[in-house]
Parts: structure tokens; C-alpha cells; sequence
């Protein structure tokens, strides 16, 4: 069974309709039996860029209203949420630093560095970061991450 920690930036595709949707929701289907492992601070992140995509108009009001209803119901049921902890904060903040990222994107690094490893530790296998930020994605290989861009899949 795979598991995945997925940024925002990817999480996105699998409500709204872009390049590498078709292959993100490939990759994440339930069906595989795979584990999508996402930071708390994600389903912010989503709410918010639905929320600016209804208000510039590049996503219908049902559409925006379907989307935030699915991300409640795999909230609930699917995703494994992980809580932003004072320690992973303290590494978001050296990871900021390091790597001058954005404030969120070092929190999303950070909890994919934990969750790899808890993962490590119980002698699982390392878990690839899914993200289509360009600049995340060179800090999180840098950190000794493996990074899949669903964007460079084929849709």
C-alpha cells in the first residue's frame, strides 16, 4: 500500500478541474488502497483558493460549493491530517530560512519531513511529497525527499 503526503498545490487538482488532474486523481483513487496523508493546515489552503477562484470567476458557484462539500467529506473519511505541532512549526521556521520559503510551504515541508520520519521509524517506506510548487519541490529535494510533480504525469 502507497502512501502520499500531498501539498495543497496537487490536492487542488483532485477538486478542480487543471493540468494534472487526471493523473492526481489516478494516483490518489481510494480504489488503490493508497494513503493520502495531507497537513492541517492544507484544508485552509484549499478553502482559500477555492474561495478566490469563485470570486475571479474561474469556477462556478455549484462547482465551488460541490468542491468545498468533497473536501469536507474526505476530511472526515479519507485523508490522514497532520496537526502542525510546535516541533514541526520550529522546523518550518529553520526550513524557511534555509530554503526562503513561503510561510506555508515551509510548513508543508516540515510536516512531510515528520511524516517520513515517523515513517522511517516504524520501518515503513519513505514517503514521496506530491506538489507542483517549483520552488517547494527543489526545497523538499534538497531536504531528501522524493517529489512527484502531477503536473510532469501524463493526464
Amino acid at each position: 500500500m502507497s502512501a502520499y503526503f500531498v501539498d495543497s498545490s496537487a490536492l487542488a487538482k483532485r477538486y478542480v478541474e487543471e493540468l494534472g488532474s487526471k493523473a492526481l486523481r489516478a494516483m490518489l483513487d481510494g480504489a488503490t488502497g493508497c494513503r493520502i496523508v495531507i497537513a492541517r493546515i492544507t484544508c485552509v489552503e484549499l478553502a482559500s483558493a477555492l474561495t478566490r477562484r469563485l470570486r475571479v470567476g474561474e469556477i462556478a458557484a455549484g462547482d465551488a460549493a460541490d468542491a468545498r462539500a468533497d473536501l469536507a467529506a474526505d476530511m472526515d473519511r479519507e485523508f490522514r491530517i497532520v496537526e502542525l505541532t510546535e516541533p514541526i512549526a520550529m522546523d518550518a521556521m529553520a526550513l524557511a530560512e534555509r530554503h526562503a520559503l513561503r510561510a506555508y510551504d515551509a510548513v508543508q515541508l516540515a510536516t512531510a519531513l515528520h511524516v517520513n520520519q515517523v515513517a522511517r521509524g516504524a520501518g515503513l517506506e519513505s514517503v514521496p511529497m506530491v506538489s507542483n510548487d517549483v520552488e517547494l519541490n527543489v526545497a523538499a529535494e534538497r531536504e531528501g525527499l522524493a517529489v512527484i510533480d502531477p503536473n510532469v504525469l501524463r493526464d
